[in-house]
Order: structure tokens, then C-alpha cells, then sequence
């Protein structure tokens, strides 16, 4: 059986997990997030895996670079990510790693790049199942009225992320 490596991380907006494997990332969320368990049972079956409470070599490149984010002397990551899902979902995701840090997008935004209008649901359902939050920044996407909707961490969080990188860059 696999090794998923586990710990919490602290950060100025609240505890958060970190899991991964020896490809990177796999998971990172808020600890108060519902359904946490799910999602870990999810994980450990979508891996074949277990949780170990252990320190991993992608835990120190991502401490070091989530601190430099929140200290606002980051707009990019690049530790590394294993990212499990559906096609479709990975597709999303990848759209979501693909806007630029200050900047925002609604659900139909989001369909149309991914080039189906008729999208926006389906999208919006894949943003919601991000397993990595703010390296994947599902907070950047935004209802089409420009409310805050539909963030898993809370929509508090997504509002401190967003003016958290419009101030790293303005």
C-alpha cells in the first residue's frame, strides 16, 4: 500500500491540511472545510494509500512558499502538484491555474474558455471539488453579478485571498 503524507500547516487565515505523495501535492485544504473526512477517504481510495502524520520534502517548499504568499512576496508557486480527478475536472483546474494572480472570472468565463457555454454548472461543481486550494485558486472565480459565491473555505477566506493579491500587485 501507498504513504500519503500528512500535517497541518498554519496560516494567517486559518489551519490548514497538507497531504502528498512523492510526486507533490495532493491535497491542501482548510481544516473546517465540511467533509474533510470524505474527502481523505476519497484520497486514500482514489491512491490506494494511507495517511501517515510525517513530514515530506514537498511540506518544506510549500510552508516556505504559502509564508511568502501571505507576506505578499509571491504571485507564483511552484511546488510541485498530483493532481487526481476526472479528465474534465483536471481540465477545469488547469483553466484555474491559469488566471492571473489579481485577477478574477466568472463560472461563464470559465465554460467559455473551456469552450462549452453549457459548461457553467459542470464547472462550477469541478471548481468546487479543487482538492488544492489556493495553489489551484478556485478562489479567483466569482458569480457573474460579482458576488463572492461558492468557495469551500469560506467566503471570508476567498475575500481576504483576492485583496491579499490585488495589494501584492497594485
Amino acid at each position: 500500500m501507498e504513504i500519503i503524507y500528512r500535517k497541518t500547516i498554519e496560516t494567517p487565515l486559518g489551519t490548514m491540511f497538507a497531504c502528498a505523495v512523492e510526486e507533490g501535492i495532493c491535497l491542501l485544504e482548510f481544516t473546517d472545510r465540511k467533509n474533510m473526512e470524505k474527502q481523505f477517504k476519497s484520497l486514500s481510495k482514489t491512491l490506494n494509500a494511507e495517511f501517515v502524520e510525517k513530514e515530506h520534502k514537498h511540506f518544506q517548499q510549500l510552508e516556505g512558499e504559502l509564508a511568502e504568499y501571505f507576506e505578499g512576496k509571491r504571485e507564483r508557486f511552484e511546488t510541485p502538484l498530483f493532481i487526481t480527478g476526472t479528465d474534465f475536472q483536471k481540465k477545469v483546474w488547469q483553466l484555474l491555474a491559469e488566471i492571473p494572480m489579481g485577477i478574477t472570472r466568472t463560472y461563464k468565463q470559465q465554460s467559455e474558455f473551456l469552450g462549452n457555454l453549457k459548461a457553467i454548472r459542470a464547472v462550477g461543481t469541478a471548481n468546487g471539488m479543487n482538492k488544492i486550494a489556493i495553489l489551484i485558486p478556485c478562489h479567483r472565480v466569482i458569480g457573474s453579478n460579482g458576488e463572492l459565491v461558492g468557495y469551500a473555505g469560506g467566503i471570508w477566506r476567498k475575500q481576504k485571498l483576492l485583496e491579499l493579491e490585488k495589494a501584492i500587485l497594485f
